[in-house]
């Protein structure tokens, strides 16, 4: 009687595990095959040419911070008609006085406990509100020369909220390359994927741009190590479309190493468990009482799986199932795994099929491992900053 209880518990648990893979698969499939259709941004209502300020804050970022604020001067917008603006957050002596004597503004910032969060809000108390729009910017990131005019463009079609094309820079290791290849794929499916279908974009936490003072006005209610994704929700919580630009290019280093690649993931799970508790009742009163799809799906997306522990989990769930399980039971698992493959496959754009990319993917059960120990540092990851260090101060590679 006892064994019989053990085998009908282990298969409800095998059940709820396959229904929320399920959903998971189905969910990511639906806008990987929306992210094949074409994408249109909206026309231009209007010709305003607007006073940008560029804001790029940087914690210790001495390695990079320079070669970054020259590269932000060479764009083709009217030069009067935007600032940049170094946010320095223990920053060396030696690198401020190098800045400058740049054509850059450094504001010098510090907080017992560091945050962009803080950083962006203290810096926005001091600018005058001279800027009709801000661009931000992580301290590693390249714009591309038609960046701000690509940006201004999407403001001027209406937008208050726009999520540019962030690219890899560097694909040197094979971590590296992994997260290039992840981050084209969140570019199909959450930014173009959800365009296409008339849903917001993501935003990604740099190579944004925003409405100056719709943007000073939500972030100064933001203290959170998640400040981007806090930010999010917020906009889409009242109403506030985010629009994507698939052709305005930010350049941005991707980890390197495994052990940054696990704190990197650490500080994002952690955030969707947070958002995720937070923000679930609301949506779903939203989505039922005023219909806002848009909030719902941002916020239940913080339920879903990374893809790396979907995958993972379905090969090895499928073997055992293939081992242990009867056929019917064993099929439905190599199916669903087969679903998130074919999902994944089509969202890599063309360029990634190379043998850099096939010899990343002989790492990704080490990338599977060190995930499953993210989920040990979680709670530590939710009392501190988390910061991604950055080396790379030119591009290695910037794959079209």
């Amino acid at each position: 009687m006892a064994k019989d209880y053990l085998c009908f518990a282990l298969l409800a648990l095998e059940a709820i595990v396959f229904f929320y893979f399920f959903i998971a698969a189905l969910y990511f499939s639906i806008f990987s095959i929306s992210g094949l259709f074409r994408y249109t941004l909206k026309p231009v209502k209007d010709k305003v040419t607007r006073k940008f300020a560029v804001l790029i804050p940087g914690y210790k970022e001495d390695a990079v911070i320079i070669e970054v604020a020259k590269q932000a001067l060479h764009q083709d917008y009217p030069p009067s008609q935007f600032d940049v603006i170094i946010i320095a957050d223990s920053f060396q002596q030696t690198t401020i006085d190098e800045l400058r004597k740049l054509p850059v503004k450094v504001i010098e910032v510090s907080f017992e406990k560091s945050s962009k969060s803080r950083a962006l809000n203290k810096t926005m108390s001091i600018l005058p509100d001279i800027y009709d729009a801000v661009i931000i910017l992580d301290a590693d990131n390249i714009m591309a020369q038609d960046f701000i005019t690509k940006m201004n463009a999407a403001l001027s079609s209406g937008f208050v909220a726009i999520q540019g094309h962030r690219k890899a820079k560097n694909r040197n290791t094979s971590f590296a390359v992994l997260d290039s290849v992840s981050e084209e794929i969140n570019n199909h499916i959450f930014r173009k994927g959800h365009r296409v279908i008339g849903l917001s974009s993501a935003l990604i936490g740099s190579g944004m741009a925003f409405d100056y003072k719709m943007f000073k006005d939500y972030m100064s209610t933001i203290d959170s190590f998640g400040e981007d994704k806090e930010l999010e929700i917020k906009l889409l919580r009242d109403r506030k479309r985010i629009e994507y630009c698939e052709n305005a290019y930010v350049y941005d280093e991707k980890v390197q190493k495994s052990q940054v690649f696990m704190v990197q993931r650490t500080r994002w799970l952690a955030n969707q468990f947070i958002y995720a508790r937070q923000y679930f009742i609301s949506s779903l009163k939203e989505l039922f009482v005023r219909g806002n799809v848009d909030y719902f799906d941002k916020v239940f997306q913080q339920f879903l799986p990374p893809r790396i522990f979907l995958m993972g989990f379905l090969v090895i769930i499928s073997l055992l199932s293939f081992l242990f399980n009867p056929l019917p039971i064993a099929i439905g698992w190599i199916a669903l795994t087969a679903l998130c493959t074919f999902m994944l496959l089509i969202s890599i754009p063309g360029p990634y099929f190379n043998i850099e990319t096939l010899k990343a993917v002989l790492v990704l059960p080490q990338g599977f491992i060190f995930m499953l120990g993210s989920l040990f540092r979680i709670f530590k990851a939710k009392r501190g900053f988390g910061h991604t260090t950055h080396t790379v101060q030119k591009d290695i590679s910037t794959p079209k």
